[in-house]
């Protein structure tokens, strides 16, 4: 079955189905997924779409984003209804697969509407198929996968979350109905009256489905007889849009994720003591049919959770408050809800009650503790076994209380009790402490303290990332570690790397943004070779944007491309580099909106120099490498390194940046140096200020065989000790 299948005729299908994207061009809304430069758009630009889940609530698009994979792809796509179809319909779509792959080398993508329908053994037996490539999945569901589909099959797809539309991307769609002339209106003359067709927009409530059919009521009734005939403007009043769409759109379903999410979110809020917020969750539940004693249920909960004995009367509170409703029923009974609502959301809060769990957690893990003889019963076997011998009868004291021991020996001293300094328990916080401090003076018992911890799942992919980053030396991880620290970006941003370099941020760029985009550039063809021999081992998708070509006209290109980035990062951009000005300036067009600058420079001129490396050196090859290390970096003619922080961070700022922070780090390091190393640094640094010398001091003249000769046993027996002093800023484009 095809249902991307074009009827007959168009015109008397719904506007929503006519109106389908078939493009990437045409597809409105989703930037975070399906924007330019976005992983998925690549993958689907490119034809190499792997097994994907769409989820996100109706009218988001994920069938329409299935659909436009069906116009892009080369691979034969199929579709299947998990209402409709079943294990059957399911083993003749894999053998046709298999013959198409066998006879014609043709891929199948097989597209599954709403998989969360099917039952765990129905997704079982997709599982092979998928795991051996037979078939490419593309899984739609408004259910969380993570819940409703099998883990064996969420683990080998990449989940695209798809959200709620904007505003404006709800415009964009209307304006694209009324203006297009093969599936819309734009045949004819729609006028709207001021505010009519932004309160479509408001009550569909990011629905797209929802704003277009209401769309086409408003439309297809505002004429006696539709389509019109000749020059009638189709007039549509705000009565009119108002009737079209009466009711928002409330996402909700008391079986499925919003269910959970909403009433999670009216906790919090009660906990959170956000009155407010709590009357705006419990109004969208009860707007939503959820059933109030559900309600109630969690509030119960939340006054011996949340309040506890801060206010004893919570429970009481809210206790009354659901037999009253009991009695009342609906609607007056929302008054009741409420009431309970505001009365925790004010409370004083305490959760002391979780020290139950303190406990429940030591019977876990501790051995089995033996009552104390004086707390055992004594009715039986007192006499036999001296239990209950010794205790002592709390009543009999002054203030009816004495201290003695309750907790088994072992755990003397273990605190679960911990009374907030809130409401009622603050009154009872003193008196418990002096008595828990009677009772432990009498025990000499150690107290141990608990600590949890949390270690996320092994991830295969990021040990890998990071096997080939490790070993590069602490100062290069340090580095890495500051630029990214001041990064905090979404899993589907977009990140720039003008210079990748030796890649020290290329892959940690691939792990921090697995589903959005990294592109990098450079113009070294062995550096090119070497980072691509590691990008092979990555599946097409997965795998960071690298161009052989100089950062100026790389980044040019991806401007004109109008790809923009919420991430640029950078190494020592400007070690070959002079034009630092234009350079920041287009990072600065290339940065998106907010988008945040991160990078780390190497300041030369605060570096160890070769004439601070040894004090083995002949006096007269020591004076003259300080004389030449003078003219060098004191040469104004030299923008590679005739420059301070302070003049970089000016120009970072001049390009319309504003910098965030910024800092100059010291980091010393043994190096070993070689006579390979000495002549590439005299002949690439050295070599014109020795010339520079030579001519000024003839009778004194040092040729580059000589100082080389000196420097080589003196520098390059040991380790020698180097300091690199490097600025670290961030900064945001605004």
């Amino acid at each position: 079955m095809n249902l991307f299948s074009e009827a007959q005729q168009p015109h008397t299908q719904p506007l929503a189905y006519r109106m389908r994207p078939r493009t990437l061009d045409e597809y409105i809304g989703q930037d975070h997924i399906i924007g330019k430069g976005r992983l998925l758009r690549r993958a689907i630009q490119a034809d190499q779409l792997s097994s994907v889940i769409f989820y996100g609530p109706p009218g988001t698009g994920k069938t329409t984003l299935a659909r436009v994979v069906a116009n892009t792809t080369r691979s034969r796509f199929i579709t299947l209804n998990a209402v409709l179809s079943g294990v059957k319909e399911l083993r003749l779509e894999i053998e046709q697969a298999r013959e198409r792959l066998d006879l014609h080398g043709t891929r199948t993508i097989l597209f599954i509407d709403e998989v969360h329908r099917w039952n765990k053994s129905q997704q079982d037996a997709l599982l092979p198929w998928v795991e051996s490539g037979m078939v490419i999945l593309i899984g739609a569901t408004t259910e969380n996968p993570y819940f409703e589909v099998n883990s064996a099959l969420v683990s080998r797809s990449r989940i695209f979350q798809l959200k709620k539309l904007s505003g404006d991307d709800l415009l964009k769609i209307a304006e694209q109905a009324l203006s297009d002339s093969e599936r819309g209106y734009g045949k004819y003359t729609v006028e709207f009256e001021k505010g009519a067709l932004e309160h479509l927009v408001e009550i569909a409530n990011g629905d797209a489905r929802s704003l277009l059919n209401a769309l086409q009521l408003a439309v297809e009734t505002s004429a006696d007889n539709f389509p019109p005939t000749g020059s009638q403007v189709l007039q549509i009043t705000r009565n009119a849009a108002e009737e079209s769409i009466q009711q928002k759109v409330v996402l909700y379903d008391k079986e499925g994720d919003y269910h959970f999410d909403v009433i999670s979110a009216f906790i919090k809020s009660i906990r959170g003591s956000d009155p407010d917020a709590a009357l705006y969750w419990l109004a969208r539940m009860v707007r939503a049919g959820e059933n109030p004693r559900y309600i109630f249920r969690r509030m119960l909960i939340s006054a011996s959770e949340d309040i506890g004995i801060a206010d004893p009367q919570a429970l009481g509170i809210v206790e009354s408050a659901a037999a009253a409703f009991d009695r009342v029923g609906l609607p007056e009974g929302r008054f009741h809800l409420t009431q309970a609502a505001l009365y925790l959301a004010a409370a004083p809060k305490s959760n002391s009650t979780l020290g139950f769990f303190d406990a429940l957690k030591t019977i876990e893990t501790e051995e089995d503790s033996e009552v104390p003889n004086h707390l055992k019963d004594g009715s039986r076997d007192k006499k036999g076994f001296g239990h209950g011998e010794g205790y002592l009868y709390p009543h009999a004291y002054r203030d009816h209380w004495t201290a003695q021991q309750y907790l088994p020996t072992g755990l003397q001293g273990k605190i679960f009790y911990r009374p907030s300094d809130q409401g009622f328990e603050k009154s009872i916080r003193d008196s418990v402490f002096r008595k828990r401090e009677a009772q432990i003076a009498a025990s000499d018992q150690s107290r141990s303290a608990e600590i949890l911890t949390f270690s996320p799942p092994d991830n295969e992919k990021a040990k890998w990332l990071h096997r080939l980053i490790s070993g590069r030396g602490n100062r290069l991880a340090d580095i890495r570690e500051r630029i990214f620290a001041a990064l905090d970006l979404p899993r589907h941003a977009r990140i720039l790397i003008p210079q990748t370099a030796s890649g020290l941020l290329l892959w940690e760029s691939c792990r921090h943004v697995p589903e959005g985009g990294v592109y990098g550039f450079t113009d070294s063809s062995r550096e090119f070779d070497l980072l691509n021999r590691y990008i092979g081992t990555l599946s097409e998708e997965e795998r960071p944007v690298l161009t052989k070509e100089d950062q100026l006209s790389g980044i040019k290109k991806l401007i004109a491309s109008g790809i923009r980035f919420e991430a640029i990062v950078g190494y020592d951009l400007f070690t070959r580099l002079s034009e630092k000005n234009v350079l920041f300036s287009l990072l600065r067009e290339a940065a998106a909106p907010d988008g945040c600058l991160s990078f780390a420079q190497t300041i030369p001129a605060l570096s160890t120099k070769l004439s601070q490396l040894s004090n083995e050196l002949p006096d007269k090859i020591q004076q003259f490498l300080t004389d030449a290390e003078q003219l060098i970096y004191q040469d104004p003619a030299n923008p590679l390194i005739n420059w301070s922080a302070e003049t970089l961070l000016q120009a970072v700022k001049s390009s319309g940046f504003t910098v965030l922070r910024s800092e100059v780090t010291t980091h010393r390091e043994l190096r070993q140096i070689t006579p390979l190393d000495l002549g590439r640094w005299l002949e690439k640094s050295y070599l014109p200020a020795i010339s520079r010398l030579n001519r000024t001091s003839a009778e004194q003249s040092l040729s580059k065989e000589i100082i080389l000769e000196a420097m080589v046993p003196a520098l390059c027996s040991k380790p020698a000790a180097w300091e690199t002093q490097t600025l670290i800023a961030a900064a945001l484009a605004g």
